[in-house]
């Protein structure tokens, strides 16, 4: 079995998009695409609007001006689209159990149930690990069984919300080879990370995103090579965006 993902929510359409929290504008008149290839790093400071960014993608936010398109339709169900948040809640049963409740939720024919569960598992490098507590697995077990129930659904999109934040080194650099392995079967994978070093090793593109506005947005390799505003190229150097 192979995991086939449809592209028909693709591309991903921001025109003039607000969201607001009260009297405070969270993201701020974006307009932008996101397109099938290589995965989407989005980067800022923190307060920046990227997580805000990831959930409006999905859809799990209404922004409160402008419009979102998912492959030219507005108001899709996020069937094709997966999300995995940066602190994901692992459920009281083993990695398996944590995976069959995905695919049940999906409505994924349980007759492909045995091979998807097989096949998720292997890919982000859990073979052997399904009958373990899924409460007792590492951290960074527990983020690739995470990227393991979003894959189950086999969507074409896969939002990540900073997906290595607080795992060491050996963690990351598995999180980061699963993000590439997803990213070679054609999933479009949009995600957000604090870390420059993982955003040059990981992006295709780049999205600047400062007090909820995009900033710049452009291939990874000229955006760190000759970045082409003054707050990208402070933020390259290290410096504080305020």
């Amino acid at each position: 079995m192979s995991m086939r993902a449809p592209s028909t929510d693709l591309p991903i359409s921001f025109e003039d998009v607000s969201v607001t929290a009260g009297a405070v504008t969270i993201l701020d008149r974006i307009s932008l695409n996101l397109a099938a290839g290589s995965p989407t790093v989005l980067i800022g400071p923190n307060g920046s609007g990227k997580t805000t960014f990831l959930r409006t993608a999905m859809g799990l936010i209404a922004p409160a001006r402008g419009r979102i398109t998912w492959g030219g339709q507005e108001n899709t169900p996020p069937v094709r689209r997966a999300i995995v948040f940066q602190r994901p809640a692992m459920l009281r049963r083993s990695a398996a159990g944590n995976v069959r409740y995905a695919l049940k939720a999906a409505k994924i024919p349980r007759a492909e149930h045995a091979a998807r569960l097989a096949e998720v598992l292997a890919l982000v490098g859990l073979e052997g690990f399904g009958e373990r507590a899924a409460r007792r697995m590492s951290g960074g077990e527990q983020q690739r069984l995470a990227l393991a129930r979003a894959l189950a659904r086999d969507p074409a999109v896969l939002f990540l919300d900073e997906p290595t934040a607080s795992l060491d080194p050996a963690a990351t650099k598995s999180i980061e080879d699963v993000v590439r392995a997803i990213a070679s079967r054609g999933i479009k994978v949009v995600m957000s990370t604090h870390d420059l070093g993982e955003a040059r090793r990981l992006a295709g593109d780049i999205v600047l995103l400062h007090r909820g506005r995009v900033i710049e947005t452009a291939p990874a390799t000229a955006f760190f090579i000759s970045p082409r505003t003054e707050e990208a190229r402070k933020f390259t150097a290290g410096e504080l965006l305020i």
